[in-house]
């Protein structure tokens, strides 16, 4: 059995403590682009993905490099779908929308809060970006989490399958 790695063993620690809950940020001060999405998720615009958004300043190690995984990876995580039920609970179509709601012409960034308390969906991210360091395909990458997450997880995102 290979042994899995130390982001990965910590991501699915953190998934086990965080689950996907809802996170009150009543009180919290944010960036003055911030906002609320109708389901509570708070987002945040940033010139580009290079740059995090502040609701990461105070979170887990493994949640930051969670977003940095997943902003480094947008393009894959476009293909891939979240099986945590954000397809139905705030309208994501994609893994990638949990970390980033919106990517705008001018290389901004809209990010969203929803994987800060959602273990499910940083695994799937860190999971995929691994596969694709590993050389596998898109296809493939999405064959395995579709495989892995079928039972007793939510509702996948209705993200199309890739080519």
């Amino acid at each position: 059995m290979k042994r899995k790695s130390w982001l990965t063993i910590s991501v699915m620690t953190v998934a086990l403590l965080t689950g996907c809950g809802s996170n009150d940020q009543a009180g919290q001060e944010h960036a003055s682009h911030s906002q609320h999405a109708p389901n509570g998720d708070l987002q945040e615009m940033t010139a580009s993905a290079d740059q995090l958004p502040k609701f990461l300043d105070n979170q887990d190690p493994v949640i930051v490099e969670s977003y940095k995984v997943a902003a480094a990876n947008r393009e894959l995580l476009k293909s891939i779908p979240c099986y945590c039920g954000c397809g139905e609970s705030a309208g994501h179509q994609h893994n990638g929308n949990c970390f980033i709601k919106e990517e705008k012409s001018d290389g901004s960034i809209v990010w969203d809060d929803h994987g800060t308390r959602c273990g499910v969906c940083m695994e799937i991210a860190v999971i995929s970006s691994k596969l694709k360091e590993a050389m596998k395909t898109t296809k493939e990458i999405r064959d395995y989490i579709d495989n892995t997450y079928k039972e007793g997880y939510g509702k996948p995102t209705p993200t199309p399958m890739p080519s």
